[in-house]
């Protein structure tokens, strides 16, 4: 069995605010290495915003300037990262998620599939894949935020047999709706490991929706982590910044 240390990086994001998002990330690497974490995952969207209309002239392609700065982190820090970024690809923008390995070189990449599509005119483009790619910390698994609200996707991750799933989330409500809408994140996130039979690191946002038909709904935090049986191992604040670090055993 080996021992993984992952680090839930549960951050403030701004829409439309890279440089200070990069910079908020890159805080967050630093004080989760300091904490001896070999894989470090971040949220949904968390350098533009998620449902933020900007993104359609602001987001890169992957590989692009964003991602590659993250693969920069990455291999600057010597982890592997988990990040979930707005993807352009042509006229479609995608929502999407990739693992970084610590040498800079990206793994994986998920798009999300399951979609809210009245959230954001014009919305993004859904993904059609669910993979996993073999590391030396097992088998790694993506999937985004509502895509766990699918049986037919979490099925089809669960033929992968991954060992780990890290699923960025943006898990909004309006705000007088929390904390209790952090219980049905929870809820979420336990069912999906139980289903996937993989160990879950859900990390959520901390911030705000400023367009379309959520504006002022808020990111609460309140991210989750749960073994493959559905026992919750963290709790992230409630909607503040957080870094939880989370031991899981691998089998090799």
């Amino acid at each position: 069995m080996k021992n993984v240390r992952i680090a839930m990086c549960q951050i403030f994001s701004v829409n439309s605010d890279r440089s200070g998002n990069f910079i908020r990330i890159e805080n967050a690497i630093r004080q989760a290495k300091n904490a001896k974490a070999d894989i470090i995952c971040f949220p949904e969207t968390v350098i533009l915003g998620w449902v933020n209309p900007d993104a359609h002239q602001k987001a890169h392609p992957i590989p692009g300037e964003d991602s590659n700065r993250l693969c920069e982190l990455a291999k600057k820090y010597k982890t592997y990262l988990c990040v979930g970024l707005a993807e352009k690809s042509g006229d479609s923008l995608h929502d999407s998620a990739i693992l970084i390995d610590d040498k800079g070189k990206i793994l994986l990449k998920h798009r999300k599939i399951n979609l809210l599509t009245e959230l954001m005119t014009p919305p993004y483009t859904p993904g059609k894949d669910v993979n996993a790619v073999e590391t030396k910390f097992g088998k790694i698994g993506l999937l985004i935020c509502a895509d766990t609200f699918e049986d037919k996707i979490l099925k089809r991750m669960a033929d992968l047999k991954p060992d780990l799933l890290l699923v960025p989330y943006g898990w909004a409500g309006p705000e007088p709706d929390w904390p209790e809408h952090g219980k049905n994140l929870k809820d979420v996130v336990t069912n999906t490991a139980r289903k996937t039979s993989a160990h879950v690191i859900g990390t959520d946002l901390v911030g705000q929706i400023t367009a379309g038909p959520w504006d002022g709904h808020v990111f609460g935090g309140q991210s989750v982590a749960a073994d493959k049986d559905g026992k919750v191992l963290a709790i992230a604040k409630d909607r503040d910044k957080d870094i939880k670090i989370i031991s899981v055993k691998i089998s090799q």
